[in-house]
């Protein structure tokens, strides 16, 4: 997976392999909770410059995704902060733009020394994108 920065959203494309679907070809719905759940991660550690966990992960899954319709294009940002929560939508697309799955994950926040201290969250934020991302 590679990720950027897209205004207040973080961005993704993937390309699945067939090992990764089921039935059909269509992927996985455990694949694509996996995929919201790393991007909303991005979000907390780009947006927010810190380390969290995943208190919780709802899905909506809209359509089925099949994995030849690649790659797959996913958009992140944060609604909103409740104290140390931060509820972050993501929207998983298949390669024509139609919406396969959605989701609001709620990730519990460290203030920035804890997630230095605990969690080896770098001091130069510049590793987590590429210079050409």
């Amino acid at each position: 997976m590679s990720f950027g920065e897209e205004g207040k959203d973080v961005v993704c494309s993937w390309m699945p392999e067939l090992r990764f679907a089921g039935y059909g070809g269509i992927l996985h719905g455990g694949i694509q909770a996996t995929l919201h759940d790393e991007i909303a991660s991005w979000v907390v550690f780009v947006k927010l410059s810190t380390a969290g966990f995943t208190e919780r992960l709802e899905i909506d899954y809209r359509s089925p995704v099949r994995v030849e319709a690649s790659p797959l294009a996913l958009r992140s940002c944060l609604e909103r902060m409740e104290g140390n929560r931060a509820f972050i939508r993501t929207k998983l697309f298949d390669s024509k733009g139609k919406l396969g799955s959605e989701s609001l994950a709620v990730y519990f926040t460290l203030p920035q020394n804890i997630a230095r201290k605990k969690m080896a969250f770098p001091e130069d934020e510049s590793v987590f994108f590429s210079p050409d991302s």
